[in-house]
């Protein structure tokens, strides 16, 4: 949200001048005066995060986008924050160009973190509940606070009602029933395997936590004082959560949280939350990332998790080790041929 331009009051005068007779009053804050107003608002290009379309030019092979003739061209720390976030992502290769893994996130219309939890998921073996967050998400705002008693489903006539019963938006819904049928023809078109689902377990739940941990660790908030007050790992930012969430009016409220997108319009806040454990975030997020972040005391309390959980990272490394060279002694004695088979 931001102050109305000048094009934009001008605008709005002249249409409504069209429609009918009579007089227009244009009414603004005591404090807020036409000369303050901007002769234009920005180009949206200059105020949005840059990260997809930066993946989209690099995989149009468009070189150079320092020196690509945009119309209105964005602030070059803006640029290269999108290409730091891909490259967190794993969508870079060491020459800057995209790798396969971010050739295949570019297949998604999606933001870059979204795709990256679904190809994760693949791996975690939780595809057909991450498609179904990704088209909620993706869809309109939708207002689900309550653990619904059947599953949606567009052919049953009665949803209509039963939406209204729960103050929920039926067309949203059937929107996020659309998308979610076009990311699963993606996923098909790719030849990228579909998990059968399994909703509910507590394996499958971390599962979900370990998929969206995979692309959105950059969007971690820990509660510093207990009241609510989240400040942000990456932007060092304070917000709160919002009041739609599940958690804002729970007892209990989580001290490390994933969230999916940040609101200053809406009193600084975070919509879309997940509780998660320091343990799982040190155990996904990229080591190049991790020392990247401000000094923070956040920052502190995982560097002792990665430090109390070294050792046994160690102990595995070591016995990892110790069991390839009997699976090397066992094979020595057999053909050199035999051997770059089973390799």
């Amino acid at each position: 949200t931001q102050p109305i331009s000048k094009s934009q009051a001008e605008m709005h005068k002249q249409i409504l001048g069209m429609s009918s007779s009579g007089k227009i009053f244009c009414l603004y804050p005591e404090e807020f005066t036409y000369k303050e107003m901007k002769p234009h608002v920005p180009a949206k290009i200059q105020e949005s995060n840059l990260t997809n379309m930066v993946l989209f030019l690099k995989r149009m092979d468009i070189a150079g986008l320092g020196h690509c003739d945009f119309i209105s061209r964005p602030a070059p720390e803006s640029l290269m924050q999108a290409l730091e976030d891909l490259d967190y992502l794993a969508a870079l290769d060491n020459d800057g160009n995209l790798s396969e893994f971010g050739i295949i996130m570019s297949e998604f219309p999606l933001d870059p973190q979204l795709s990256k939890s679904i190809l994760a998921s693949c791996e975690f073996e939780c595809v057909d509940e991450m498609l179904t967050i990704a088209a909620m998400l993706l869809a309109p705002k939708l207002r689900l606070c309550f653990k619904p008693k059947y599953c949606f489903s567009s052919t049953d006539y009665s949803n209509e009602k039963w939406c209204r019963d729960y103050f929920l938006s039926c067309s949203a819904l059937r929107m996020a029933e659309i998308i979610r049928a076009e990311l699963v023809e993606i996923m098909k078109r790719i030849e990228l395997p579909i998990s059968e689902p399994d909703f509910g377990s507590k394996e499958n739940i971390l599962s979900i936590k370990k998929s969206l941990l995979s692309g959105y660790f950059m969007h971690i908030a820990r509660d510093v004082d207990g009241s609510g007050n989240y400040l942000m790992l990456t932007h060092r930012q304070v917000a709160q959560l919002h009041p739609f969430s599940s958690y804002y009016n729970t007892r209990r409220i989580p001290e490390w949280v994933l969230f999916h997108e940040f609101s200053i319009s809406e009193d600084n806040s975070i919509r879309v939350v997940s509780e998660i454990s320091p343990d799982l975030f040190v155990e996904l997020v990229p080591q190049y990332y991790f020392s990247n972040l401000p000094p923070s005391e956040s920052k502190d309390i995982l560097q002792e998790v990665i430090n109390h959980l070294s050792p046994v990272s160690t102990m595995k490394e070591e016995q990892k080790t110790n069991n390839d060279n009997k699976e090397n002694e066992k094979f020595s004695q057999t053909p050199t041929e035999q051997r770059c088979i089973i390799q």
